[in-house]
């Protein structure tokens, strides 16, 4: 298994037409060789697959990464479905510099993300 910091930056939008380094997301996840999220691996290390959402103007927000029961991905930041963030597709994408996710966010809408940096994590026990 292998550990990685991905950090995520808004892309373009209608609200930011360049994009934002200010808005994002940076989680650590397993990530198999071709850099897709590795779900068996996730499972087995569960509590160090964390989630802190940075958003210009706003204080962070620290969750972790959860695999519903509906089968979705999401960011949950407390317990129960309300506050979950679904990411479209994530076991399908490929998290590696300039490929993008989409995030639903906690106003429902989804907005496209970019991956800026993949990195190893380091998980303190």
């Amino acid at each position: 298994m292998s550990l990685k910091r991905i950090r995520l930056e808004l892309a373009r939008t209608p609200d930011f037409p360049d994009g934002s380094n200010g808005h994002g997301y940076e989680l650590v996840a397993p990530l198999d060789k071709r850099g897709h999220l590795d779900s068996g691996a996730w499972s087995k290390s569960k509590a160090a697959c964390t989630v802190r959402r940075f958003w210009a103007g706003s204080q962070d927000e620290h969750g972790v990464l959860v695999h519903r029961k509906d089968g979705a991905w999401a960011f949950s930041y407390s317990p129960g479905d309300e506050d979950d963030e679904p990411i479209f597709r994530l076991d399908k994408h490929f998290f590696t510099p300039g490929e993008y996710v989409t995030v639903t966010e906690h106003d429902g809408v989804p907005r496209p993300f970019r991956v800026v940096d993949v990195a190893p994590a380091i998980v303190r026990v």
